[in-house]
């Protein structure tokens, strides 16, 4: 699977937001495109994109919420692409990377925001559907600011997973994920290959824990039926 990060922020440069993204996709077989960077004029070039959507079986949006949509160059680039593209989108997924500077939280009825972060990004679902793609559930990095260095840590695993496993994950496809990561990490394999050994052993046992207690709440279902 191949995933395309169309990314638009403006000052993207002064953006820890997306530098962190920039940084966690680097080492993955995505293709990050930056549109700000790509065409400055807003001049989009309509055979180049088409070109790239047809290559790629997941498209990303990932941008900064400004005002409760996404920046310019973004819908200049719906405006100039979406009308071209059903051969190219029918069956391919639609996800939503978005930052924000309010808690998620503050995104519920009763909340400063009022609305869900969900309704907030409807017109991006009914595009899915248009177009017949598998609309992902969105990935939320709110108040990065704020963050700890573990929560960092966790989210940048979760974005990884997000632009790389197929479909809608298990638990258990993201413990495969996991491991297949630290059996490939080289500079742990050297730095301290026992410690590594001991997590991947761990990391199976729990995976093994959870296809078994699945399998029994499965036939558990069956019985009572």
């Amino acid at each position: 699977m191949k995933t395309l990060i169309l990314v638009s922020h403006p000052t993207i440069e002064e953006s820890l937001n997306q530098q962190f993204f920039k940084e966690a996709s680097a080492s993955l077989p995505v293709t990050w495109h930056h549109l700000e960077s790509l065409y400055p004029d807003g001049k989009i070039e309509l055979e180049t994109e088409l070109q790239l959507l047809s290559e790629h079986d997941r498209i990303i949006f990932q941008f900064p919420f400004y005002w409760y949509s996404a920046p310019a160059h973004l819908k200049l680039w719906q405006d100039t692409v979406l009308e071209h593209a059903d051969a190219v989108l029918k069956g391919k997924e639609l996800g939503i990377v978005l930052s924000t500077g309010v808690s998620e939280k503050e995104y519920q009825a009763g909340g400063k925001e009022e609305y869900t972060l969900s309704e907030f990004l409807r017109p991006y679902q009914r595009i899915a559907r248009k177009f017949q793609m598998t609309y992902l559930p969105p990935f939320v990095m709110a108040q990065f600011m704020y963050q700890t260095q573990e929560t960092r840590w966790e989210k940048l695993i979760t974005y990884q997973q997000y632009l790389t496993l197929e479909d809608k994950p298990s638990l258990v496809h993201r413990i495969e994920w996991f491991i297949q990561q630290l059996q490939q990490n080289q500079s742990l394999e050297q730095a301290d290959p026992q410690r590594k050994k001991y997590v991947i052993d761990e990391l199976i046992e729990a995976k093994e824990k959870i296809e078994d207690l699945t399998f029994t709440l499965q036939e558990m279902k069956g019985t009572s039926l």
